[in-house]
């Protein structure tokens, strides 16, 4: 890692530090991480799978993430919130994913939350997004590393309002920087720009 927070390749390319080397999480890192994602099904996954590292790293859970979207129907939120305990027991005994009885339970009462929001005419999209910061970059505090945010404090506690679990601050704000939510690129990042004008062109449409 250079002082600014930026690595660059072989081939020069310049990305930030804590993607390291390994190809899933330097394609996370170019591809997903601070792209802005407005569709209720994928936000619902991410906010979930951030609950579940809870506690890890995030490339442990990147590593078991299609074992996990197998597992819970794709996360798509209707077929998320119909499970029950026999799911549960189920996703206990399923070793290619995190088998946590709290977080397993979170996401199925979290899914039923999301539900009732879009029963009632709140997108998830649109809600989450209205939280988002239009601070020019983003980020609202400090040097890295940056682990919570005044916007993420207010939809953590939005969230756990509504009946959301293991959806604290920092989780929240993990949250926030892989959705694009927030752009947390380092300066000289080749993403940066990219994230930035996207994060732009969502916060100027409304969510």
């Amino acid at each position: 890692m250079t002082a600014d927070g930026v690595r660059t390749d072989p081939s020069g390319v310049a990305r930030c530090f804590w993607c390291g080397d390994d190809p899933l999480y330097v394609d996370y890192h170019d591809n997903e991480w601070g792209r802005p994602v407005t569709d209720d099904d994928r936000l619902f996954e991410k906010i979930c799978l951030e609950g579940f590292q809870s506690g890890l790293s995030w490339i442990t859970v990147l590593r078991k993430r299609e074992n996990f979207r197998e597992a819970f129907a794709g996360f798509t939120i209707e077929s998320v919130a119909r499970m029950g305990e026999r799911d549960v027991v189920r996703l206990l005994g399923d070793a290619g994913i995190i088998r946590h009885r709290g977080k397993i339970e979170a996401t199925i009462r979290n899914a039923r939350c999301a539900a009732g929001m879009l029963e009632s005419g709140v997108s998830l999209a649109g809600h989450v997004w209205s939280f988002a910061p239009r601070t020019p970059l983003g980020r609202e505090s400090g040097a890295w590393p940056v682990t919570t945010s005044p916007s993420a404090v207010a939809l953590s506690k939005d969230l756990k309002k509504r009946g959301w679990r293991f959806v604290g601050p920092t989780t929240v704000y993990s949250f926030m920087q892989s959705m694009g939510l927030v752009n947390d690129h380092f300066d000289g990042c080749h993403a940066l720009g990219a994230c930035e004008t996207a994060r732009e062109a969502v916060l100027n449409r409304g969510g």
